[in-house]
């Protein structure tokens, strides 16, 4: 059996996922998470491994995390936990600090004397560069970058907090810089996920809102595919930050359309103004991430888009929204 995994945020949209890949891989997994946007009934799968698998709710900043990783000893620790939207952070970027700077550190201190052998990190592709003057952005953009959002500026400080770690305390990393992830247990009622709050209201037959003119763009990875490079990255991409997207920029309005075709809505979408802190584009170049890593992403956005709504008709999520009117 391969070594030990301690995945913060476990209970999560992608964590649980990664849960279930490591699981699958034959990987003993412990999933940390206090439950703030996670969820239990995401772990269904995971915990259908048994003892393999072992669920802990507490909190990264919490002095029981270090408990939990010096019981278990884990060869790699995935760090997903995080405060992750632009727009908390902005209302009240102490919190957002306490959680993306204080949490980390908690993780890192815990995972160093453990003697954890290395770290993969997560962070936001969509905002550690600011506003990039070159699209699809390259890695290097960030050396000198100045994000819009105190979101963004804890994570891009984490890189820091990670190589002094990987310095001084001879703990490995990897970073991976996330574009917008959506698929299957998104939550439609977080911060983040465009796809998965317009499929609810669609599928319920409700209006979505889109902020500003609708024509800022993101670059959407399908979570399955943000699961392998994770996986991957266990084993490779030692001290690198790597692109984890598709290249791709897609409006806003282009989602909407796209996702109107799939659900068969034919109402039109409701403007607002824009949101402070926000990018107007932003697409990842992944050329390093193919080369170091050997991935590269494979699913299409409009069979990521018919699976994620699938899977949502499956869970009756519109349902649910039509009845909450």
């Amino acid at each position: 059996m391969q070594g030990t995994v301690l995945v913060t945020g476990g209970a999560g949209f992608i964590g649980s996922h990664v849960c279930d890949r490591l699981l699958a891989e034959g990987r003993r997994v412990i999933a940390v998470d206090d439950l703030s946007t996670g969820r239990i009934a995401n772990l269904a799968e995971a915990r259908g491994y048994g003892p393999l698998f072992t669920f802990y709710n507490v909190d990264i900043r919490a002095d029981a995390l270090r408990t939990v990783v010096e019981r278990h000893g884990p060869e790699i620790v995935v760090h997903l936990a995080a405060q992750a939207g632009v727009r908390p952070s902005v209302r009240d970027p102490q919190f957002d600090a306490s959680v993306n700077v204080l949490g980390l550190l908690n993780v890192l201190e815990a995972a160093a004397v453990a003697g954890t052998r290395k770290v993969v990190f997560t962070t936001s592709g969509g905002t550690i560069y600011g506003e990039p003057r070159t699209l699809p952005v390259k890695e290097r953009a960030r050396h000198g970058s100045h994000p819009v959002s105190p979101y963004g500026i804890t994570k891009k400080a984490a890189e820091d907090y990670l190589e002094f770690y990987r310095e001084a305390r001879g703990l490995d990393y990897t970073i991976l810089a996330l574009a917008n992830v959506y698929g299957r247990r998104q939550d439609p009622h977080g911060e983040a996920g465009v796809v998965a709050i317009f499929s609810e209201l669609m599928l319920a037959g409700r209006q979505p809102t889109i902020n500003d003119d609708g024509n800022q763009t993101r670059d959407y990875v399908f979570v399955d595919d943000v699961v392998h490079a994770v996986a991957l990255s266990a084993d490779k991409g030692s001290g690198h930050l790597l692109n984890i997207g598709t290249g791709l920029e897609t409006s806003v309005n282009r989602i909407f359309q796209l996702l109107a075709a799939v659900i068969g809505y034919r109402g039109e979408p409701r403007f607002t103004p824009g949101a402070g802190g926000e990018l107007r584009r932003i697409a990842l170049d992944c050329e390093a991430a193919g080369r170091i890593l050997g991935w590269r992403p494979w699913t299409h956005l409009e069979d990521g888009l018919a699976e994620t709504v699938a899977w949502m008709r499956e869970q009756g999520v519109g349902a649910k929204a039509a009845g909450a009117r």
